[in-house]
C-alpha cells in the first residue's frame, strides 16, 4: 500500500513521488508490468481501475509507456481493421522495411518530427516517390491515431514533409489511339481479348474485373455494378475476396454497346468453358455498406482461365499483356495502363472530370485532375485546328 508525501496511504499500486506526481503500477495476467505517472491521485486511480477492469475482462490494454512497435500492432489490428487487405499490407510493408528500422524500439511518447523525417530522408535514393508518399501516410496515420486516443500529446509528424515527387502525368502510361488500335488488332487472337477491351469500355480495376460476378450485370438497364474486388494472395496460396478500394469505388457503370456485347459474347460460351474445384468456394468478405457479411459465389465469376478453369490472377495477365505487346510492336505496359487508357479517351471524348470521377470509382476529384486530365499530342493538334476555325478575322 503506497503513501502520499504526507504520508496518507494512496491504495495498493500507488504512491507519491518527491516530485509530487503519482506513480501508479500493476502487472497484467500475462506477467508484464505497466506503469504512468499523474498529477492527481484521482487519476491515478481511475486509470488504474480501468487498467485492471481491462486486463480482467479480456479487453485490449493499451499501456502508456509502449513503443512504436507495439503501438503499430495494436492500431493495425483494432483500429484500421476495416480497410482494404491492400491498404493493410501496404502499411505492414512500409512499416517492416522502412519505418520500424528507424523508430520501432522507441517509446511513443519519445518520436518527434525530426526522427521520422529521418524515415523519409533514408528512403530517397533507393525508393520512387509513390513509395515514400506511403510511408508517410502510414506513419501519419498510425500517429494521428495515437493523438486522438491521448497516447501522445502532439502529432511527430508536424511540419514533416517529403520531396520526392510522386510521379509526373506525363510518366502515367496510357496507349495513343494508334497504339490501342494495334493493341486489340493483336489482342483478338488472345483468350484474354474479352478481358481487355472490357476494360477499356469501362476503367475497372484489375480486381475488380476478376471479381466480376453475373449479378453484378444489369441486362435491362445496360449497367454493370462494382461491388467486390477478388485477388489471388500467393503468400497463402488463397484466394480472397473483398470490398471494393473505398467507398466511392462502389459504383453502377452505364454500359456502352461494345461492353454489353463483350458481355453478351462471354455469357454464351459459360456452359462451355472449363471449371475446376476451385470454383466450387464461396468467399466472404465485409461490405463496406452495410458492415455485414457479403459472399463471392466463385462459380459466378464472368472470367475464369481458359486453359485452368480457375480466376485469372492478376499477375498471370500482366505476363501475357507484355507479349502481346512486343508482337504489336509497341511498349510493354500492365493491366493498369488500361484503365488509364479509358480514363484518357473519355477526357479526349469531352467528358467531364466529375463524371469520370464517378465512373473510375475515385474518392476525390483531385485524384482525376492530377492523374487524367491531360492531353495527347493529337488532342492538341486537333485544339488547335478548333481554335483556327472559331478564331476571329484574321489580323493585317
Amino acid at each position: 500500500m503506497g503513501k502520499s508525501l504526507k504520508g496518507k496511504e494512496c491504495g495498493k499500486g500507488i504512491c507519491q513521488r518527491k516530485d509530487g506526481l503519482y506513480y501508479a503500477r500493476f502487472v497484467d495476467k500475462w506477467g508484464k508490468r505497466h506503469e504512468k505517472y499523474f498529477p492527481t491521485l484521482p487519476e491515478a486511480r481511475n486509470w488504474l481501475d480501468d487498467a485492471k477492469y481491462a486486463d480482467k475482462h479480456d479487453n485490449v490494454f493499451v499501456p502508456s509507456d509502449m513503443t512504436v512497435d507495439t503501438w503499430f500492432e495494436y492500431w493495425i489490428n483494432n483500429i484500421v481493421g476495416d480497410l482494404a487487405p491492400n491498404t493493410r499490407r501496404n502499411y505492414r510493408e512500409r512499416y517492416a522495411h522502412n519505418i520500424q528500422p528507424v523508430i520501432g524500439k522507441m517509446q511513443l511518447s519519445d518520436v518527434k518530427p525530426m526522427h521520422c523525417k529521418i524515415v523519409l530522408n533514408r528512403m530517397n535514393a533507393d525508393y520512387a516517390g509513390s513509395t515514400i508518399r506511403q510511408a508517410y501516410i502510414t506513419m501519419g496515420t498510425m500517429f494521428r491515431a495515437a493523438v486522438m486516443n491521448d497516447m501522445i500529446a502532439k502529432h511527430p509528424m508536424d511540419g514533416v514533409r517529403y520531396t520526392k515527387p510522386v510521379r509526373a502525368v506525363n510518366d502515367i502510361k496510357f496507349l495513343t489511339v494508334q497504339e490501342q488500335q494495334r493493341f486489340l488488332e493483336v489482342a483478338k487472337r488472345s483468350h484474354n481479348y474479352f478481358q481487355y477491351a472490357l476494360l477499356l469500355e469501362t476503367g475497372l480495376r484489375t480486381g475488380e474485373l476478376v471479381g466480376l460476378t453475373w449479378d453484378a450485370i444489369d441486362w435491362e438497364k445496360r449497367t454493370l455494378t462494382v461491388n467486390k474486388t477478388l485477388e489471388y494472395r500467393h503468400k497463402q496460396g488463397v484466394w480472397r475476396a473483398g470490398p471494393p478500394k473505398t467507398q466511392q469505388s462502389y459504383r453502377t457503370i452505364p454500359l456502352t454497346n461494345r461492353a454489353y456485347e463483350i458481355l453478351k459474347e462471354v455469357q454464351a460460351g459459360v456452359c462451355d468453358r472449363k471449371e475446376s474445384a476451385t470454383l466450387s468456394q464461396t468467399l466472404e468478405y465485409t461490405d463496406r455498406h452495410t458492415g455485414a457479411k457479403a459472399k463471392l459465389v466463385m462459380r459466378d465469376l464472368v472470367f475464369i482461365n481458359w486453359r485452368t478453369g480457375e480466376p485469372a490472377k492478376n499477375s498471370s495477365y500482366d505476363t501475357h499483356l507484355y507479349k502481346l505487346c512486343d508482337e504489336a510492336g509497341i511498349k510493354r505496359f500492365c493491366m493498369h495502363a488500361l484503365r488509364h487508357t479509358y480514363a484518357t479517351r473519355a477526357i479526349e471524348s469531352g467528358m467531364q472530370p466529375k463524371v469520370l470521377q464517378k465512373l473510375l470509382g475515385h474518392a476525390s476529384i483531385k485524384t482525376t485532375m492530377d492523374r487524367y486530365v491531360h492531353v495527347t499530342d493529337d488532342s492538341m493538334l486537333d485544339a488547335i485546328r478548333q481554335f483556327e476555325k472559331a478564331n476571329l478575322p484574321e489580323m493585317v
